[in-house]
């Protein structure tokens, strides 16, 4: 299959013939349609952040169809937890502190084909855009989690207008909430973002 792999931090990414993987216990064989480019991936490739082995397949917001009967899940950041740790027991996996990450400590997306640990696999529309699911399976999913903690408050802050806030802004506006956007001075077109979003 083909696949783009990171070789080295600052490198281009190489697209390369490799093995197509096989499903392990747990896991799911999953035809990739479309993976989007997350600012976490860049962080890897610039060397910002420690990938768990070289070379490796970044890409953590995936978009697939599962091998053999054609379901379509998306995999996202969290690639697997172990079940044990106080965070995992309490229904906090997020925070585990042996978790492993799709496209950091596991092959990701950038790929034709994937494998993911079936429990981390959502349940996708499967008529709707790939293209358009693909970035709701990480700044969709952080923006969910935080506005589902956020309760019933009227009023919210974001800190800062990219992936995950511009999408729990438009849903917040949608319940009626107001939504105040904090950014840098000089961050004009976040400003515009956020306030063509309904942010004040």
């Amino acid at each position: 299959m083909r696949a783009a792999l990171l070789e080295g931090a600052g490198r281009p990414l190489r697209v390369a013939d490799v093995a197509e993987p096989g499903p392990g216990p747990g896991q799911l064989r999953l035809r990739v349609e479309a993976c989007g480019v997350c600012r976490t991936d860049l962080h890897l490739r610039d060397g910002e952040l420690e990938p768990g082995r070289l070379p490796l397949i970044l890409g953590h917001q995936i978009v697939a169809r599962v091998d053999g009967d054609g379901r379509r899940v998306g995999v996202p950041w969290l690639g697997w937890t172990c079940g044990e740790c106080a965070y995992c027991r309490s229904r906090r996996e997020n925070l585990c502190v042996r978790a492993r990450f799709t496209g950091r400590d596991v092959d990701g997306g950038y790929a034709e084909w994937a494998v993911a640990d079936e429990r981390y696999c959502f349940p996708l529309p499967a008529e709707a855009d790939p293209l358009q699911l693909a970035p709701l399976l990480c700044g969709g999913l952080i923006g969910h989690r935080a506005l589902r903690l956020a309760g019933d408050a009227a009023r919210l802050g974001l800190y800062g207008f990219g992936a995950a806030a511009h999408i729990v802004c438009q849903v917040a506006v949608h319940e009626g909430r107001r939504v105040f956007a904090f950014t840098r001075a000089d961050d004009a077109e976040a400003q515009a973002l956020a306030r063509s979003h309904g942010a004040e």
